[in-house]
């Protein structure tokens, strides 16, 4: 790479050699890729604002990326980048809505007199940085997390806030990110369902259960059983969390880890889960296995 592209050289345009395969094709550069995060805002403005400001945020971007270098690359375990912190934040979001429907207040509502869409932003943005910890190391991470995320939640929220309910706001924020790690308390309601949508980006072999790719072992063949996660308005209490199983190893996902991550996260009373496998036989995971 001559000195004229070398990325990050100061006082010159960062850029960085793009390959291509045999047949022609150009390959774009994994950091050279724009990665948007689409969120439902409707019509929380400052939630919209936020938004539009982590999707222009080339720093961010390069943390999902090494948080999943070190994930997927190096340790062999499941997605923890841009992929999974959009899904962790529209499930979120989504479950937070519902509560509100179902007449809850949000923590930050009640313990500092600010609004729902305020709610909102503090929910979807502790979910899009909860792991981005993960670019220093897996073990920890949630406390790697703290660190990055308080000067990155700063400058993503300063557009929209001022002192005092700038640093309300951040603090919110990462309370729910300590709060997701095992054994964590969420004081808040925001912060507790962070902590379950987290372990909800389970379906299509998406486990929050650490494992290493190409084992057989009940951890990647639950995973594998999980065919979807859908969230809806519940009979008896305002979220019903519906697990949708090829075959019933998927159990083990959630009486490993959605138990874990919903008991005590302060919000389950208000969630039902409900786990069925779908037809009338088993789809069979496993051929054979040998010790």
């Amino acid at each position: 790479m001559s000195e004229s592209t070398t990325p990050g050289r100061p006082g010159q345009e960062a850029a960085l050699e793009v390959g291509s395969l045999p047949d022609g094709t150009t390959l774009t550069p994994p950091l050279e890729r724009a990665i948007t995060i689409n969120i439902p805002t409707r019509h929380n403005q400052t939630l919209q604002a936020v938004i539009e400001r982590v999707n222009a945020d080339r720093g961010l971007h390069a943390l999902w990326r090494c948080a999943n270098v070190n994930a997927v690359d190096r340790l062999a375990m499941s997605d923890h980048g841009p992929v999974h912190v959009r899904i962790v934040a529209n499930i979120a979001l989504r479950i937070l809505r519902g509560l509100v429907g179902s007449g809850q207040t949000p923590s930050i509502v009640v313990n500092h007199g600010m609004t729902v869409h305020d709610a909102e932003v503090v929910t979807v943005l502790a979910a899009l940085l909860h792991d981005i910890g993960m670019a220093i190391h897996r073990d920890d991470h949630e406390r790697y997390s703290l660190f990055l995320a308080e000067p990155k939640a700063r400058s993503l929220l300063a557009g929209s806030y001022v002192e005092p309910y700038l640093t309300v706001m951040v603090s919110e924020i990462l309370h729910a990110i300590i709060a997701h790690r095992a054994g964590g308390r969420p004081l808040t309601i925001e912060a507790g369902v962070v902590r379950v949508a987290d372990a909800l980006d389970m379906s299509k072999g998406r486990s929050r259960i650490p494992f290493e790719a190409g084992q057989v072992n009940i951890h990647s063949v639950s995973a594998a059983a999980i065919d979807s996660v859908v969230i809806a308005q519940g009979e008896d209490k305002p979220i019903r969390i519906d697990i949708l199983m090829s075959n019933s190893a998927g159990i083990f996902q959630l009486d490993e880890l959605l138990k874990e991550k919903l008991r005590g996260s302060g919000i389950e009373q208000f969630v039902e889960v409900t786990a069925r496998i779908e037809g009338e036989t088993e789809r069979s995971l496993l051929h054979q296995f040998r010790l």
